[in-house]
């Protein structure tokens, strides 16, 4: 462009803003043909494109494009190469598909397994979702096509989701529910952020003055655009003044009135609309600057890479030896979802595949001279056909191996409701229960969004293998793990309960009256399950391989280090096994003292790595300064603190291999927040407060000591038991009990004692 932005938007009428700000269709934003302004096309696609056809419909089948697998399965192999290889991928299809933004990726939280939209989310841990979205947005965005990160924020559940209001304490916001936007903002800056449809403490997402404009854009300094979810403006000229930028979708002509009436009554300054406009525009322009259209994407290809990525995120969760699979030679395939295979979930990210691969016909491919039988075991609805079982226990008994494929229906786990339970149908628990009877050498092969409880069944399989909602190539990758032609190295990114009660959010969830109450605070997912010290079926980050790793000489860059430089920890990991496979080396911290709670431990890095039999290779891993921080609501920002700190190496949340031990020096000097009513702990742990009340206390101990307890040999002394009795009194209430020694009011003293304090600060300041 020869005429930048600003001069752009100096050209454009009132009218013609208006209708920037507000979409054109279903799809697409508003031209302004005079200006040489082109439209921008969007289209949902978090895991493959669902371009439609005509721009002015809403259901209509779309485009064929690859299905790749969903948000839950590339999450499970930890893999940023590979999200980023699936990034450029779509891509490449959006502009085959003349696609400028894609809807996605989503980061919000699998606060509970019972959310019918956990598929489209990475993870339970905001620090493995940032990276993955980042990455994935880095190779979507690096050629050329845009994104749209979201639902922000708190969308985690579909209950109610147009109104329901997310009642959620500062500290856990930002510390859970921003944190893997901020990541994926801060390192990947997606073009646009959809705000979300929820309230969050009382206020919609879509008129959320602090999060779209204080926290997004002049916190974390955001250049693009914010739009909304589908139908998620309530007052458009509010939205417009908390930061939502274009409203979708369009045409609405009602909206663009109310904007240019307001601009003219002086109900919104002109300012706020140019501010949304020029940030629209930026990124108009930019998608111009790639061509679209005109081209084929080669769909082969992507298909290969749509079964690599959906093998690296299945997970082994149990194996007693069965797989891989020796060439039985008689294999008995139980399970409909064999023969009609579930790879995606429902709602707005359905997409129409370039081809499917079909389960069983692909085992057949592999399975040699094997006798292949195979039985559908239960209904394609929630009934119970009990003759469906009784077929498939007379084909496992005359096998060699029964290979069992269960999918939860689309009925149960979607976008647009959330689910009830965390069980497998009634029909295929009895079905795993009757076969593993007859049948000791039993594959269980799942397809689903979310976790499941398996308590009813698991001791009766040999294997379990969690293949997610795999995409279209899901059925080949199946096949290539049962037979070893790939060995799997997908982790879980959620913690599968042993029941629904013990899950974080059950308490909680989903909610009455139109508020649900985030009460467990900072403890969702294995953060929850290391406080109250709770088994789980499987731990976040668990997941089996065909070989085995040892972990040896874990090593710190520093044994005291400053936080601002972080610290870097090194591992060597060998593969003490028969078969080449790749590991997920995962770090948590463990803050030892800290003044707030906070979880036991937390995942801050991470890295995978591949390995023949025998061969080592160091694995280095940098924790940065928000590695050790936590936020603090007191202070209102990141703060480290003084003190030693655990760095833990593991496998998986419950498996940790190694721990080593290093002492954090805090760069910050942060303010006092001492007031007239803070305890006396308070004083004593803020180094101004102690220096201020040190001569007091001793002034007390000195004449009060009737009051306080015992003498020891130095003289009079504040017992401990006394000490502990007052070190959650407010000091002014103490020293009103010792009045009769003071030559001040005790409130008077206290304003006093914090004069002294904050005068110290501003002077070392």
């Amino acid at each position: 462009m020869t005429t930048t932005i600003e001069q752009l938007v100096a050209q454009m009428t009132l009218a013609e803003k208006a209708a920037l700000v507000t979409g054109d269709s279903n799809w697409t934003t508003t031209a302004v043909s005079r200006l040489g302004i082109p439209s921008l096309l969007v289209s949902d696609g978090p895991h493959g494109i669902r371009r439609l056809p005509d721009v002015h419909a809403i259901v209509q089948k779309s485009l064929p494009a690859t299905c790749f697998p969903t948000a839950s399965g590339l999450a499970a192999s930890w893999d940023v190469d590979l999200l980023y290889e699936v990034g450029e991928a779509l891509a490449t299809e959006a502009i085959a598909q003349e696609v400028d933004l894609i809807l996605g990726p989503g980061v919000n939280m699998k606060r509970t397994p019972l959310c019918g939209r956990n598929f489209e989310y990475f993870a339970e841990d905001p620090y493995l979702a940032g990276k993955l979205a980042a990455s994935l947005i880095n190779g979507i965005q690096g050629r050329g096509v845009g994104t749209s990160l979201k639902h922000f924020a708190a969308n985690n559940q579909e209950f109610e989701r147009f109104s329901i209001d997310a009642q959620i304490d500062e500290r856990t916001l930002r510390e859970i529910y921003l944190s893997a936007f901020e990541t994926a903002v801060k390192q990947a800056q997606p073009w646009s952020v959809m705000c979300a449809y929820n309230k969050i403490n009382g206020v919609h997402g879509s008129q959320h003055r602090q999060l779209l404009t204080d926290i997004l854009k002049t916190e974390w300094g955001y250049h693009g655009f914010v739009v909304s979810d589908w139908g998620a403006v309530h007052d458009r000229v509010a939205a417009l003044e908390a930061g939502l930028d274009l409203e979708m979708p369009g045409p609405k002509p009602r909206r663009t009135e109310a904007v240019i009436e307001a601009v003219k009554n002086g109900t919104l300054d002109v300012a706020v609309l140019d501010e949304a406009v020029g940030r629209i525009l930026r990124l108009v322009f930019k998608a111009a600057e790639t061509p679209k259209g005109g081209q084929q994407f080669d769909a082969d290809a992507h298909h290969a890479l749509a079964r690599r990525a959906a093998a690296a995120g299945m997970v082994l969760l149990k194996n007693d030896g069965v797989l891989p699979l020796q060439a039985p030679q008689r294999i008995a395939v139980i399970g409909r979802a064999a023969q009609v295979p579930h790879f995606q979930g429902g709602g707005s990210s359905h997409v129409n595949p370039t081809q499917v691969d079909n389960p069983l016909a692909e085992l057949q491919k592999l399975a040699g001279d094997a006798a292949v039988t195979y039985a559908p075991g239960y209904p394609a609805d929630d009934s119970f056909e009990p003759s469906l079982i009784d077929e498939a226990v007379s084909q496992a008994k005359a096998a060699d191996v029964a290979l069992l494929y269960l999918a939860l229906p689309s009925s149960i786990e979607s976008e647009g409701y959330d689910r009830t339970n965390l069980d497998l149908t009634p029909a295929q628990v009895a079905l795993i229960q009757a076969v593993t009877a007859v049948q000791p050498q039993t594959v269980v092969i799942l397809n689903n969004g979310s976790a499941i409880t398996m308590s009813d069944w698991l001791d009766g399989a040999a294997a379990v293998l969690e293949a997610w909602l795999m995409g279209q190539a899901g059925g080949g990758a199946i096949a290539d793990i049962l037979f070893g032609r790939t060995n799997p190295s997908g982790k879980l990114a959620e913690t599968y309960p042993l029941k629904l009660s013990d899950t974080p959010a059950h308490l909680n969830f989903p909610g009455e009256n139109g508020v649900v109450r985030y009460g467990e605070g900072l403890f969702i997912g294995y953060r929850y399950y290391d406080a109250r010290e709770m088994p789980v079926l499987f731990a976040f980050g668990h997941g089996l391989s065909y070989t085995s790793f040892a972990y040896s000489n874990p090593q710190l860059s520093a044994t005291t280090f400053l936080d601002k430089d972080g610290l870097t920890v090194s591992v060597a990991v060998t593969n003490t096994g028969q078969m080449a496979g790749q590991e997920v080396v995962q770090v948590y911290v463990h803050d030892q003292v800290s003044r707030l709670v906070r979880p036991y431990k937390e995942l801050k890095g991470f890295a995978k790595v591949a390995l023949q039999p025998g061969e080592t290779k160091t694995v280095t891993i940098p924790l940065d300064f928000r590695a050790f921080a936590y936020f603090d609501p007191a202070h209102g920002q990141w703060v480290t603190e003084d003190g030693d700190v655990d760095i833990l190496i593991g496998a998986s949340a419950t498996d940790i291999r190694h721990t080593v031990t290093a002492t954090l020096e805090s760069s910050l000097d942060l303010p006092p927040t001492l007031h007239a009513e803070s305890t006396l702990n308070d004083w004593f742990t803020d180094r101004r407060g102690w220096q201020a009340i040190e001569p007091l206390m001793q002034k007390l101990r000195d004449e009060a000591s009737g009051l306080f307890g015992g003498d020891d040999e130095d003289g009079p002394a504040i017992g401990m038991e006394m000490l502990r009795f007052m070190l959650d009194m407010p000091l002014v209430s103490i020293l009103h009990f010792q009045e009769s020694v003071l030559t001040q009011a005790p409130e008077e003293m206290v304003e006093d004692l914090l004069r002294q304090v904050y005068a110290a600060h501003e002077a070392e300041d």
